[in-house]
């Protein structure tokens, strides 16, 4: 009766708990969830991971839209199209909304603005200039026709998908023509103005959208859940170290810290970090895809500051070295877009700075190799020493705490005089009597 009871009492216990579960995702499946991303920043390949991914969470959730928040310069042509094939190919609504103002969709923003389902600007931002830039190596007439000529099919492509203007969307490319918000909205190329998201989630409220399955879907933004995906921290250490300006930093500071460990081994400090920063620095320099030669030169300007420093040549080396690190920093990021070059202004402060410090180094060395010894026994001359024994002419004295014997090079010294060390043979110290000044009666 009592094991009946028992059963009884558990069978309602989780009759119950299946019943709240149930009520439980029946209100969350009731509830629609808008994912956000947001972008802001050059579009590397940890923008296409962060997207890939956000987007892959929106589709598991089953959220009624993913709004991509995107403020960009531009990027690499690679990583562009992983991301313009995510959304292309995404299960669920992808908006792209450029913001806030003053942000722009520019180069590769502009494909990724208008492979979206709904794409959307807010006042005083801008899309375009979309035209491709070589990256690593400069590009032969043809070679530079025939990819001008594959941006503008593959961004007609895409245009034509969306349902938006193909030859206005081509300029972009062709002409690297940009546009307002508004002249963007009157071109076709987006959808919408908005203030906000808020305005935003307002306005795509009702809208058809017609997914890569052939799928129709309605956005319904009634009573929706807002959820932000932001970059983790991983993510964004990424992002900021694939940046030109920061590759550049991190490879300048790479050069100190070589340049101090190498002239004083032992530190190990600056070794370390300049270890990390060079390591930082080259999947920075892979990720961006800078010129191989760029970096060649930079080498060797680190190469030509380390021979200074052990082979004084009265500045010949550190020249070198300066006139290789500008032409190799000029030369790094040279056949990119704008936004994808080293800042001049920081190019010319990071020279300045390793050229100060190399020349501090090899003034210490050098000041190092013209100062006296000061250790051992030719150290003692000079010192100040009392006899400790009458010195008549030898006699003992003690020096630096230590008993030598010493002889007077003129005269007799009284135990608790002064004398100075004026040489010093072998184990044997001469020295002369301090002289004193007389008082006047």
């Amino acid at each position: 009766m009592l094991k009946s009871k028992l059963r009884f009492i558990c069978t309602l216990i989780l009759a119950s708990l299946g019943a709240i579960v149930f009520a439980s995702s029946g209100i969350n499946a009731g509830s629609p969830d808008i994912e956000v991303l947001k972008v802001d920043g050059t579009i590397v390949p940890v923008v296409a991971d962060y997207l890939d991914r956000g987007i892959s969470r929106a589709e598991s959730k089953g959220s009624i839209a993913c709004i991509i928040e995107l403020n960009t310069p531009g990027g690499l042509l690679n990583s562009t199209e992983k991301i313009v094939q995510r959304i292309l190919n995404a299960r669920v609504p992808i908006v792209v909304y450029v913001s806030p103002s003053g942000s722009w969709a520019a180069s590769a923003g502009t494909f990724i603005t208008i492979a979206a389902h709904v794409a959307a600007m807010a006042p005083g931002t801008s899309i375009g200039a979309a035209h491709p830039v070589s990256v690593g190596q400069e590009m032969p007439e043809e070679v530079k026709k025939k990819i001008t000529e594959y941006s503008s099919a593959w961004i007609r492509s895409i245009a034509e998908i969306r349902g938006r203007d193909p030859e206005q969307a081509e300029l972009a490319v062709s002409a690297s023509k940009s546009f307002t918000a508004s002249e963007a909205l009157e071109a076709n190329l987006i959808d919408l103005q908005a203030d906000d998201l808020e305005s935003l989630i307002r306005q795509i409220n009702g809208r058809k959208i017609t997914l890569a399955s052939g799928s129709e879907v309605t956005i319904d933004t009634t009573d929706y859940a807002q959820s932000r995906n932001e970059m983790n921290p991983v993510e964004r250490f990424l992002h900021v170290i694939s940046d030109p300006n920061i590759a550049y930093i991190l490879l300048s500071l790479a050069t100190i810290g070589l340049i101090t460990e190498i002239s004083n081994p032992g530190l190990i400090f600056p070794g370390v970090i300049g270890g990390l920063c060079l390591f930082m620095a080259f999947y920075s320099l892979g990720v961006l895809n800078a010129y191989w030669a760029g970096l060649l030169l930079i080498l060797l300007a680190i190469g030509l500051f380390v021979a200074e420093v052990f082979t004084p040549t009265f500045g010949a080396l550190t020249a070198g070295g300066v006139a290789s690190l500008v032409i190799g920093s000029l030369v790094l990021f040279s056949h990119s877009s704008p936004s994808m070059q080293v800042n001049r202004g920081l190019i010319a402060g990071v020279t300045i700075t390793i050229a100060a410090f190399v020349i501090f180094i090899i003034g210490a060395v050098v000041r190092g190799q013209r100062r006296k010894v000061a250790t051992g026994a030719e150290g003692l001359i000079g010192k100040v020493a009392v006899a400790k024994t009458r010195l008549d002419p030898k006699g003992t004295v003690l020096v630096e705490g230590e008993h030598w014997t010493a002889v007077v090079d003129k005269g007799k010294v009284e135990p608790g005089e002064e004398v100075t060390v004026t040489n010093v043979e072998g184990l044997k110290l001469v020295v002369t009597k301090k002289k004193t000044k007389r008082r006047r009666a």
